[in-house]
């Protein structure tokens, strides 16, 4: 019998984990859908400033895929202003940690990067957890960010020297541990899954309930995964040297009013949403 085809846009290995092991486990078959990646993660451009123009926005907006997850604020920010209708289904089921790492000796702790600009992806989560995480620490006006682009070139800019500091999730995290980074602040957050309004209640049903169940195998034994993830690192970092501190997976989460608003407010405060939106035009409906 035919499934219906939901098509992925890729974002990076460790948020995406979930959806290659309920594809490559049978748990969407099992479900009654088919998924399938639009891209290879690989073929993003690096350093695309504009959200629009990358790949997985891209692919989005001109119909060749039906679902993607990014951070929390940008599911926001890409919903508001899609010409195709965008809206957040729910959170995400990776809970990831994105780190603010250094090599410079200088900079220990979050005070010390009054003025220092943190290479970041603009309007990522690396964008936003950093201005999150150190506005409790320093004045706004001394918070400064760096478009450097994907995570791969900011940990090569860490690396070159080119930013002494720079906000990576993993594999890059325990990469960096490995090769002489030190931690400087680590956050948590969620994501958002994003849909597009073409699918049915079944089908949205069907993909969710498969990525649960494909995020408590995860977590059930993580180290028989992570190889997808270090995979990204070629070959510079084992699965076995990847830490088990700074992702879990857990279920999807429905995105309620209350949390939308308070999000939104903080995101309108710092220009980085419109101030138009609203959580019944943002968020569909289970």
């Amino acid at each position: 019998m035919d499934r219906p085809i939901v098509s992925v846009s890729p974002n990076n290995p460790v948020f995406d984990l979930p959806i290659y092991v309920a594809r490559d486990e049978g748990l969407f078959e099992r479900a009654g859908i088919e998924v399938r990646f639009g891209a290879k993660y690989s073929q993003r451009n690096p350093s695309d400033a504009d959200p629009f123009k990358r790949l997985k926005e891209a692919l989005f907006e001109q119909g060749q895929a039906d679902v993607y997850n990014l951070c929390e604020w940008a599911g926001i920010d890409r919903s508001e202003h899609s010409a195709r209708g965008a809206q957040v289904l729910a959170l995400r089921p990776a809970v990831g940690a994105q780190a603010i790492l250094a090599m410079d000796r200088n900079i220990q702790e979050p005070r010390d990067l009054a003025g220092v600009p943190v290479g970041i992806n603009d309007r990522t989560g690396s964008h936003y957890t950093t201005l999150q995480s150190l506005e409790g620490v320093l004045p706004r006006a001394d918070i400064v960010v760096e478009h450097v682009g994907v995570p791969e070139r900011r940990y090569q800019a860490l690396q070159e020297g080119t930013s002494r500091a720079v906000a990576v999730m993993e594999p890059f995290i325990s990469l960096g541990l490995k090769e002489g980074a030190h931690l400087v602040d680590v956050t948590f957050y969620r994501g958002a899954e994003v849909i597009a309004p073409h699918l049915s209640a079944e089908q949205r049903a069907a993909y969710l309930g498969a990525i649960n169940e494909a995020a408590d195998r995860i977590m059930a034994d993580f180290d028989r995964y992570k190889h997808y993830v270090t995979e990204q690192t070629k070959g510079a970092l084992a699965p076995r040297e990847m830490s088990s501190h700074f992702v879990r997976y857990t279920h999807y989460r429905v995105y309620e009013a209350q949390r939308f608003q308070q999000v939104y407010e903080w995101m309108r405060s710092w220009g980085l949403a419109s101030g138009e939106a609203d959580h019944a035009k943002v968020v569909a409906s289970l």
